[in-house]
C-alpha cells in the first residue's frame, strides 16, 4: 500500500513562482517547481536556464546525490561526463549516475532544461580535472 501521507499534493502554475538568480550556478536562473516542499525534501524538480554567456563554465564536479536527471527543454549543452563529451539538445534526457564527475562547459542562449534531483539538499563537491575541456562557443 503506498503510504499518500509522506509527501502532499502540489500543483504549480506558471505564473506561481518566477525565475530567480542565487541558485547553485550565478550564471544560470532557477524556477522552483514546489516539488522539494510537497516531497518534504526528498525530491528537488526546478527549471533551469541560461543567464549569462558560459565563460569558464561549472568546472569539474560531482554531486552528492541518489538520483538526477535533466530533461533539454529549448537549446543544447555540451557536457564533460568523465573523459566523454556530451551534447544534449532539446527533447534530450541524461541521467546522471550518483557520483559521476562533469563539466558543463557550453551551453546556447536559450538553454533550459528540468532538472530532477534527490534528495532536494543534494550538494555538489569540487574534483580534480578529468581531462582538457574544448572552449565554449561565443555568445552573438
Amino acid at each position: 500500500m503506498l503510504d499518500r501521507t509522506a509527501t502532499t499534493f502540489s500543483h504549480i502554475k506558471p505564473t506561481d513562482t518566477h525565475y530567480v538568480s542565487g541558485g547553485l550556478r550565478d550564471f544560470f536562473l532557477y524556477r522552483d517547481l514546489g516539488i522539494a516542499e510537497a516531497t518534504h525534501g526528498k525530491v528537488i524538480a526546478h527549471l533551469v536556464k541560461a543567464n549569462m554567456a558560459p565563460e569558464t563554465g561549472t568546472g569539474w564536479h560531482r554531486h552528492e546525490a541518489e538520483f538526477q536527471i535533466v530533461y533539454m527543454l529549448k537549446g543544447w549543452a555540451r557536457f564533460m561526463y568523465e573523459d566523454q563529451e556530451t551534447l544534449v539538445e532539446a527533447g534530450d534526457v541524461v541521467h546522471q549516475r550518483p557520483g559521476i564527475k562533469h563539466f558543463l562547459f557550453d551551453y546556447s542562449p536559450d538553454m533550459e532544461y528540468l532538472e530532477i534531483v534527490s534528495p532536494a539538499d543534494f550538494t555538489s563537491i569540487d574534483v580534480d580535472p578529468v581531462c582538457e575541456i574544448p572552449p565554449p562557443t561565443p555568445w552573438k
